[in-house]
């Protein structure tokens, strides 16, 4: 999917060449009844009549209207701009257009636009019409194709939320892709040639470690976890150089199980099936990877990828057994399904090479931090003030948000073992909070923070699938800590250097007619 950003009045917008037309109405814009316009003229009649009201998500659909070059025009009432509010706006507009077949789509955006408003409409429209295709025999693909915004100013923050929401919706949606295949369509191989095609820029590494190199490493936890598993094991290792060699990088270890049957400590089988989700944190990251292939913004990442199956084998770890981590740390395995923390704990003891600035795990990790959190928020637990500070404001701004939890030293008494150092579960009271205690264990060099994302990952149900979060809070987080947001230029163009880089799956296009029309009353 294509964006391009144009300088519009409304009724320049309604002239564009594009199969339907979506403006976004903001509560405080009143309608007159009497404007030459007519779909200010038509609004202002369904709102005299009771027929539409200004809340978020209401919608009005005008259907070839004179004075309307496009056939479909829905008017969505996006109230106070509000994030969530814009979000309810696009899916209930998209909700009326979708039968319809729409390649070409117009968002015109009325009222003061923000960046953050531009990118939530865009990243909202991408997410409502997105469809799964990968393994289905007669896919029905996604129609739309080109997505032209159009806001009545132009500022070259709004190029550039543009630019950024193009990044962000490539990352996601490559998230999503493979987090929504089975688990024979996505195994630890697959996943590490994928990061090898992510990572084939210039400034990008990848290393691909097997079982040989993670046993000569001592990473005695993660070893444990795959030993059930037929599949081999995959460690890997991605790195996105931004910015001087001096500069400290962020790393991202996200958890890679590609399908958790629980081993030894069986799941039940209902829903099973959505455990092909539980590399949802190892999805994230290369969404997150994508996105700075595309932004190259000035910061250095490494990605962290431990990435196995948890199977019940014959030679699967047994509860009761004692296993060394890379630390060191002897952990005695209480539960096999409490497997993720265990391959994060010698992916965080790894993540001390780099000397980072900061270090970010990113799991589908408790049941527990979903009963606290739902599927609304994201789990954050962090040792480090500042780093959870930043992270929040990130959720925010983005609207992937997420909530801190506690970290207290009187939580870690559960995980006290008679045979080990350290037991790899304790009770079921705090379950999400005691499994970010195990693995603040293994965090006690450098600034960390970690994300259990066990119930915003994907959605159950008739809506099963991945949502891809949370790469819309981590990109956010990373462009704040850069020095320049983006190589793009203000106009949306990439730098001379970066023009003759590989293709990306999207480009976003920015023009300005604004010399070439009269801005018009919207």
């Amino acid at each position: 999917m294509n964006f391009e950003f144009q300088k519009l009045s409304l009724s320049h917008a309604m002239t564009a060449s594009v199969d339907a037309l979506v403006v976004l109405w903001p509560s405080l814009v009143q309608p007159d009844a009497k404007a030459v316009e007519p779909v200010t003229r038509l609004v202002a009649q369904a709102i005299a009549h009771g027929d539409f009201e200004l809340k978020a998500g209401a919608v009005l659909s005008l259907y070839s209207q004179p004075g309307m070059a496009t056939r479909h025009v829905v008017v969505a009432c996006s109230a106070d701009n509000l994030p969530g509010q814009i979000r309810s706006a696009m899916q209930a507009a998209w909700g009326a257009l979708k039968a319809s077949k729409i390649k070409r789509l117009g968002v015109h955006v009325l009222g003061e636009a923000t960046a953050q408003g531009l990118q939530m409409a865009l990243s909202s429209l991408a997410d409502a019409s997105y469809t799964y295709t990968t393994t289905l025999s007669k896919p029905k693909a996604r129609t739309l194709k080109h997505v032209q915004v159009s806001t009545t100013h132009d500022s070259a923050e709004l190029r550039l939320a543009v630019v950024h929401a193009q990044a962000l919706v490539a990352g996601v949606e490559l998230a999503k892709e493979w987090a929504n295949r089975p688990a024979n369509h996505a195994t630890p191989t697959h996943l590490a040639e994928t990061a090898k095609t992510i990572a084939s820029g210039r400034a990008f590494k990848c290393e691909v470690l097997g079982p040989k190199e993670v046993a000569k490493l001592g990473m005695g936890a993660f070893m444990a976890v795959a030993q059930g598993a037929a599949e081999p094991l995959r460690f890997i290792v991605m790195r996105y150089n931004g910015a001087a060699a001096s500069q400290a990088p962020v790393v991202l270890v996200g958890k890679g199980i590609t399908f958790d049957t629980g081993g030894i400590s069986l799941k039940p089988a209902p829903e099973m099936d959505e455990m092909k989700y539980d590399m949802g944190g190892a999805a994230s990251v290369l969404g997150v990877f994508k996105a700075l292939s595309e932004l190259k913004p000035h910061i250095n990442v490494v990605g962290l990828i431990p990435a196995t199956e948890n199977m019940p084998d014959g030679l699967a770890v047994k509860p009761g057994d004692v296993v060394t981590s890379m630390s060191g740390q002897t952990i005695e395995i209480l539960n096999t399904d409490a497997e993720g923390r265990l391959v994060l704990c010698d992916a965080l003891t790894y993540a001390e090479r780099f000397k980072p600035r900061a270090v970010i795990d990113i799991a589908t990790l408790t049941g527990a931090c979903v009963i606290a959190l739902g599927a609304v928020r994201t789990g954050l637990f962090s040792s480090d003030d500042t780093l959870a500070i930043q992270l929040q404001q990130a959720g925010e701004t983005s609207g992937d948000t997420c909530w801190r939890m506690p970290l207290d030293d009187d939580y870690a008494e559960g995980l006290k073992s008679r045979f080990a150092d350290v037991a790899n579960v304790a009770g079921r009271a705090a379950g999400s909070v005691t499994a970010a205690k195990f693995l603040q264990r293994f965090t006690k060099s450098f600034a960390w923070a970690h994300l259990d994302i066990a119930g915003t990952a994907w959605r159950s149900g008739a809506a099963k699938g991945s949502t891809g979060r949370p790469v819309g809070l981590l990109l956010q987080y990373l462009l704040s800590l850069s020095a320049a947001p983006s190589a793009m230029q203000a106009d949306g163009k990439p730098k001379d250097e970066d023009k003759s880089k590989a293709k990306t799956s999207g480009k976003a296009i920015v023009k300005d007619k604004s010399k070439a029309r009269t801005p018009g009353k919207s």
